[in-house]
């Protein structure tokens, strides 16, 4: 199947840069994926989705700067379905379809476009659900949920099978599609960061600032400094000082990123440094300082990552730190252990985790019941998970004893990134995915397999609709509209001087559709106009706005519905 020249993202923030200050892994990743697709895609238009109130040519800029090939950009609002159906897919930077496949199915479009999501974490319940939701609604084979490692694919395949268990022990369940669950890997721009690794001026400067000889090393931690959400750092700070007392040479540990906890978590990170490794120089940077970093990656001689979190499914900061052209000293974990190979670009520490039982139990109950916060869940979980000390400070004295295994582990890490995770490389398998994604629609619908059904998701529909029998009566096409007494069509003006009177604006038509309205009531008289009378000259995409705006016509009083 050709290559489409079309594609679409489902992307709320619009622009096509991360939050400053304290960016999200995934807000990273999807900036960095959206961009690579735009530079690298082949796409001559890229539609964008969005809610920011900015303009095609505003974000197109971004998505198609000067020094890259140009490319067409289009903007629509999140609840559109005509640009997907252009470009035959819709890729958002999150894992949940089953809201995008019922607004698809309210447009009769299910064969019309794939949905394409992104797994970033699986730890939260409240994402699996959304993820699982797709079970039960009209999601198809021809969707996917991109899975970044092959352990979140192994879990996530579990979760569904599950799930399809109890709806077929629960409803008898025979027909349960579910969305493809590929595996492809998130990049990072490696040539970047080869440079950034390669900068001998950032090297010598920033090692001057933190007062290291040429023989020191600095083992660098690069990501949230975040002991309940990313890592308990005890583990990395006794096998530095460790590594530091039985080689006899000075390590420092540099903690470039930021403390979501802010100052009081930034002093239990101190505090166990000075009563685990007395002596430890303790550097913190500031991740979120694109220069900074930029310098750390020339800086550092190792990368360690010894993350116990369940929140960590990939882990950017290992292969960036690859690509840079740092051997890596990461715990042997998830996405982890996909990304590097042990002995090959670095060391992978053994890890343990608790066998659960009443424990977790109790967790998850404390969750589901709101009695305990999601930070709570997964940090007691991190807490009660083991990294191996003893091994960790073996790979580090490894690595500094031996310049030459330092070399050749970051030349092979810097090969891995290149081969496996930098961007066009990854864009190319996101392309074969939607390509064959569009493959199965197409044989889809030649075999007639689609089966029609509901066409709205029953607990999330219209409110007007769901709700109509509280209200004594409803707008009808035959219900006799006239004028309130004592009022005339530009009393109009007197209402909307009331605030009160113009909030939600959006669900009715314009003033100047409001006065038209009052101005043919006025002119039909005691005898008034049924509401099919009235709107007959409506288009037909108007009309539903104008019928509420009959109903707020008749709230401010204007308009009498009751017939004396």
């Amino acid at each position: 199947m050709a290559q489409p020249e079309e594609l679409s993202l489902f992307h709320p923030a619009g622009y096509l840069q991360a939050p400053e200050g304290q960016p999200f892994g995934k807000d990273v990743a999807n900036v960095g994926l959206f961009g690579a697709l735009a530079r690298h895609g082949g796409y001559r238009r890229i539609n964008v989705l969005h809610r920011s109130g900015a303009g095609a040519s505003e974000l197109g800029v971004q998505y198609f700067p000067p020094d890259r090939p140009q490319g067409v950009l289009a903007t629509g609002g999140l609840w559109d379905t005509d640009l997907p159906r252009r470009s035959g897919v819709l890729l958002r930077g999150a894992a949940a379809l089953s809201e995008l496949a019922w607004l698809r199915r309210t447009a009769a479009a299910d064969a019309a476009y794939s949905l394409v999501g992104l797994i970033h974490t699986i730890a939260p319940p409240f994402i699996r659900s959304q993820i699982a939701a797709a079970a039960q609604a009209p999601v198809h084979p021809w969707d996917a949920v991109i899975c970044t490692s092959p352990s979140v694919q192994l879990a996530m395949e579990q979760m569904f099978e599950a799930q399809e268990a109890w709806m077929a022990e629960r409803f008898g369940a025979t027909r349960q599609p579910r969305p493809r669950l590929p595996l492809i890997p998130l990049g990072v721009d490696v040539p970047r960061l080869m440079q950034q690794g390669a900068d001998a001026a950032a090297r010598a400067s920033l090692r001057s600032r933190l007062g290291l000889a040429h023989d020191d090393l600095l083992v660098l931690w690069v990501g949230r400094l975040s002991y309940f959400e990313k890592a308990f750092p005890q583990v990395m700070i006794q096998a530095v000082h460790q590594a530091a007392e039985r080689t006899g040479r000075r390590l420092v540990l540099g903690l470039a990123g930021w403390f979501p906890g802010g100052e009081a978590d930034q002093q239990l990170y101190l505090e166990a440094a000075q009563q685990l490794a007395p002596g430890l120089q303790v550097s913190i940077l500031n991740g979120g300082n694109p220069e900074l970093l930029a310098q750390a990656w020339a800086a550092a001689d190792v990368f360690i990552s010894l993350v116990d979190n369940i929140q960590e499914t990939f882990g950017l900061a290992p292969v960036e730190a690859m690509a840079a052209g740092l051997p890596v000293v990461v715990s042997d974990w998830d996405g982890y252990r996909y990304t590097v190979r042990d002995g090959e670009e670095g060391f992978l520490v053994p890890t343990l985790g608790s066998p659960g039982g009443a424990p977790g139990e109790l967790l998850a109950h404390l969750h589901s019941l709101e009695l305990e916060t999601y930070q709570t869940y997964v940090g007691a979980v991190a807490q009660h998970t083991a990294v191996h000390v003893g091994r960790a400070a073996d790979a580090l004295v490894a690595l500094a004893e031996s310049p030459e295994l330092r070399a050749r582990m970051g030349a092979a890490g810097q090969a891995r990134a290149q081969a496996l995770f930098d961007w066009p490389v990854v864009v190319g398998q996101v392309n074969a995915l939607f390509a064959e994604l569009a493959e199965r629609r197409a044989q889809a619908v030649r075999a007639g397999e689609l089966v029609a059904g509901a066409r709205i998701q029953p607990s999330r529909g219209d409110p007007f609709a769901d709700f109509r029998g509280f209200a004594s009566s409803v707008l009808e096409p035959d219900l006799v509209l006239r004028l309130a007494p004592g009022v005339s069509a530009f009393d109009l003006e007197s209402r909307l001087s009331v605030k009160l009177n113009r909030l939600y604006s959006g669900l009715r038509g314009s003033n100047a559709e409001a006065l038209a309205l009052l101005q043919a009531l006025e002119a039909a008289g005691a005898a008034g106009l049924s509401v099919c009378a009235l709107l007959s000259g409506a288009s037909a995409d108007r009309r539903a706005y104008l019928e509420t705006t009959l109903v707020w016509l008749a709230k401010q009083g204007l308009v009498d519905w009751l017939v004396d």
